[in-house]
């Protein structure tokens, strides 16, 4: 693709920033990017951040999209998982057993690095969505409670499984519009003096980091993902964003502080949980497994010194530049139609493994939350630093922590049958560790592996724990304060 001014300049849609600074375009050309620019932005923002009222109450228009999409199919979208975590299972099987990697297609080469762990969890995956669509549509069928009661299968198909299909479909319809037009380089210019020395991420992240908080935990996981695949972030960077910012939303935020008895005090609550969030970010940037990650693009580039101090500087200069390749993002960017089918392809390739994973590991998780000691053995090993921290009714809370890495609300739903006999600042405590560990393998933690992100499993679960070292005595500080 050539277009330019005097001199034919070669470029692609997916040129780095620095790049669109040598990009010369005409008059005519500038126009052109400033209202796909404006245009297509603005459909990213008002769907992505903007809330609406809906139903009495007030909600963002992507949660309401992928929350009509789900529920148009009703309980025949349980079939509708069945179908396609069926046939990712046979896909796994196909490509690992029997082409064994002869097969150089982009679907195959999804299967390229599946482990016999791998086949395990797809084939778990597949049994647990089986027996909770044969609860849901077959009268008189129960099945075991252990895989489909309400504290394992029934807090994640409904909630997280389903909720994630309607994510990734609709996402990939309408992150070209937020990703592809422009708006990342205004952010990433204007915050890259404050993003780059405090976190050693360029300033775009805020955009995965806002994604979060104000729609979902995957959807920061999957825009941060998509992003990396597009070269603008390196390794590093990607799995410092992703394990780092992917909090969970403001809505569901609310529902877990309700649960612990703190509905109003949930502005408190929230506000502490989202500084700590930075707070924690700072240190675990600067420490092993994300310290040793490499700075090198999906490409293969490796990122120089000066790329990384490019625009840290804070400048004025900053506005008319990030404006400035803004524009030629949005003009050099394939039109509408293109950029959408092929978001909706990338998708399409994640979405059998990531659905099947979060079956098999979310369902798993729960059941050894709920039916085995295993995780309050491992509450034990907290104890004497809530201790040193003066963290009230340890004995309550200290089970709490460790569980979170199966799903973040589970710590809460722990001692909300106890919350008359557990103080304000323990529930308080328990919360806020929650909400800032980031990672659990019901959602955030299982799409990160199911993207093929370049994080091993045994790194995620150190990255919770350090998540949650550090925590604790940030919040045991926050409750002597202010609870």
């Amino acid at each position: 693709m050539e277009r330019s001014n005097n001199t034919a300049v070669t470029y692609d849609s997916d040129m780095q920033s620095a790049d669109l600074d040598h990009l010369e375009l005409d008059s005519a050309q500038k126009k052109i990017g400033l209202l796909r620019l404006i245009l297509c932005s603005a459909i990213g923002i008002f769907v992505f951040f903007v809330s609406v009222p809906h139903n009495g109450d007030t909600e963002i228009v992507f949660s309401i999209i992928y929350n009509k999409l789900v529920g148009l199919m009703g309980n025949f979208a349980y079939w509708v998982l069945v179908l396609i975590i069926a046939a990712n299972f046979v896909c796994h099987l196909y490509y690992k057993y029997i082409k064994k990697g002869s097969c150089q297609s982009a679907f195959a080469k999804v299967y390229d690095n599946d482990s016999v762990l791998h086949t395990l969890l797809y084939a778990l995956g597949l049994v647990y969505v089986v027996l909770y669509a044969m609860k849901v549509n077959i009268p008189g069928f129960e099945g075991p409670e252990i895989i489909v009661g309400a504290a394992t299968g029934e807090s994640v198909m409904p909630s997280i499984v389903l909720g994630v299909l309607g994510i990734i479909i609709v996402g990939a319809l309408f992150m070209p519009f937020l990703l592809n037009y422009g708006i990342l380089e205004i952010i990433g210019a204007l915050l890259e003096p404050l993003m780059r020395p405090l976190f050693k991420v360029p300033g775009k992240a805020a955009l995965d980091a806002v994604a979060s908080f104000v729609s979902s935990s995957s959807l920061g996981v999957l825009i941060t993902n998509r992003l990396w695949r597009k070269n603008v972030y390196t390794e590093k960077e990607m799995v410092s964003i992703m394990t780092g910012f992917s909090a969970v939303s403001i809505g569901f935020a609310y529902l877990v502080i309700n649960t612990a008895g703190l509905g109003h005090q949930f502005v408190k609550v929230y506000g502490i949980s989202f500084v700590l969030v930075f707070i924690m970010e700072m240190i675990m940037v600067r420490i092993w497994p994300i310290k040793k990650k490499k700075n090198v693009f999906y490409n293969g580039h490796e990122q120089t010194e000066a790329e990384r101090r490019e625009d840290t500087k804070m400048s004025l200069s900053l506005i008319p530049k990030g404006c400035t390749r803004a524009v030629k993002r949005a003009y050099i960017a394939k039109g509408v139609p293109s950029e959408v089918i092929a978001s909706l392809k990338d998708s399409f390739l994640i979405l059998p493994q990531v659905l099947t994973m979060l079956s098999a590991i979310g369902v798993s998780g729960l059941i050894l939350a709920n039916y085995t000691p295993i995780f309050k053995w491992i509450g034990y090993i907290f104890q004497p630093l809530l201790i040193l921290f003066r963290v009230p009714d340890v004995a309550a809370i200290a089970p709490s922590l460790p569980v979170g890495i199966a799903e973040m609300f589970l710590p809460v739903l722990l001692i909300s049958g106890n919350i008359g006999a557990i103080s304000v600042k323990a529930r308080a405590f328990v919360t806020i560790v929650s909400m800032v560990q980031i990672i659990f393998f019901s959602e955030t933690a299982t799409v990160m592996l199911a993207t093929k992100s370049p994080i091993k499993f045994r790194e995620i679960v150190i990255c919770f724990l350090e998540r949650t070292i550090i925590a604790i005595p940030l919040a045991a500080a926050v409750i002597h304060l202010f609870f």
